[in-house]
């Protein structure tokens, strides 16, 4: 489902009661532990945290580079860690903690997938969206 929101807040504001809620905890998951430097903006008909162009204008598309993002589909939940993603160290590590916590990982090709936020293990995503500052993401991209 593409929104065509251009604010979080009217993003959020468009989604059933029980998908906000869901939403609402996700981002606050992500915002809490996201490192300076990132900006949090509707692109792409989703939240998204990503580099500005100020930051890093030298992009393959001019856009700027999304570390991650927050979607509601239309039969679930998405969490985008195109960070994560982008290091296959970094992505191994993440797939066995999230084993470990118990939780189903229903995963796509750089997304988590869920239908309540007790799907998720809010404490490993904290962690994940924190371990990449955004001078380490741009290393990264541009490899």
């Amino acid at each position: 489902m593409h929104s065509k929101a251009i604010t979080v807040e009217q993003y959020l504001n468009e989604l059933p009661n029980d998908r906000k809620e869901a939403m609402s905890i996700v981002r606050q998951t992500i915002v809490e532990n996201l490192p300076d430097g990132y900006n949090e903006v509707m692109n792409w008909g989703m939240i998204t945290y990503e580099v500005p162009l100020e930051t890093y204008p030298n992009t393959y598309n001019g856009k700027p580079l999304m570390y991650a993002a927050l979607a509601s589909q239309k039969n679930y939940m998405s969490v985008y860690l195109t960070g994560c993603y982008m290091s296959l160290d970094v992505r191994n590590k993440f797939k066995k903690a999230y084993k470990k916590s118990g939780k189903r990982f229903d995963a796509g090709k750089s997304c988590i997938r869920f239908k309540k936020v007790n799907d998720l293990p809010l404490e490993l995503l904290g962690k994940t969206i924190a371990s990449m500052d955004v001078n380490k993401f741009i290393e990264l991209a541009g490899n």
